[in-house]
């Protein structure tokens, strides 16, 4: 049975109070904490830096103490300057779109002799053609369900079908390497993901949204179980 991960996005978390919804989030259960770093020139937004991540690092723990990693998804360009400051920041993993640098396999290399997991990210109508080259030193793949830029948008049906793609490659590598989605994820949909061969969950709204963030994590995983 797959181990799976839920990773909530503090882009949909409460601004003004960012140390407090870690440390909630966490003890409701999750996993990972999903951080979404975006320039306004990428993608049309503007959100967090590094001094952001290095502020949330303390409070990234679980109640015994034990660090939760920090998975930092930069929708920037250029990216590996930014790629080291956030591994100096306290980031676990950074994944970036290829796109985005002139030089995947250099910037993947980058971030691992920084000391982090080094991911890729694929926008709904990019195809995975670069993992070909370059799953040796992949340790993430990140399918985007939604167009990168803002929270709360719907999900992307043929974001499936490149899990079930990704999937194929990844178990064809014999890697161990995380299969991970982010746009739209829900209780009513997570199940969907999974199927495809997904085994990490980025949700953003659909549980800094609730009041109850416990209830929508303890519901997903009920879904993951069934």
């Amino acid at each position: 049975m797959a181990t799976y991960r839920i990773a909530p996005s503090i882009l949909s978390a409460d601004f003004a109070r960012l140390g407090d919804e870690v440390r909630s989030v966490i003890d409701a259960g999750a996993d990972w904490i999903h951080f979404d770093v975006m320039d306004n020139h990428y993608v049309p937004n503007l959100t967090m830096g590094p001094m952001v991540c290095q502020a949330i690092r303390r409070h990234a723990v679980k109640a015994d103490g034990s660090s939760v990693p920090i998975d930092v998804h930069l929708m920037v360009e250029p990216v590996d300057a930014l790629a080291q400051a956030f591994a100096k920041a306290g980031a676990d993993l950074i994944s970036f779109h290829p796109a985005a640098t002139r030089h995947v396999d250099r910037t993947l290399q980058l971030i691992r002799g920084e000391g982090c997991k080094a991911g890729l990210v694929f926008n709904p109508a990019t195809p995975l053609d670069v993992l070909d080259w370059v799953l040796d030193k992949t340790d993430l793949v990140l399918v985007m369900s939604v167009n990168p830029g803002f929270g709360g948008q719907t999900f992307i049906d043929s974001a499936l079908r490149k899990l079930e793609q990704a999937r194929k490659r990844i178990d064809a590598s014999g890697r161990d390497i995380r299969l991970e989605v982010d746009g739209g994820i829900k209780v009513d949909n997570i199940r969907a993901a999974a199927d495809a061969g997904c085994d990490t969950f980025v949700a953003g709204s659909a549980i800094f949204g609730e009041k109850d963030y416990r209830k929508v994590i303890d519901a997903m995983r009920s879904q993951l179980a069934g």
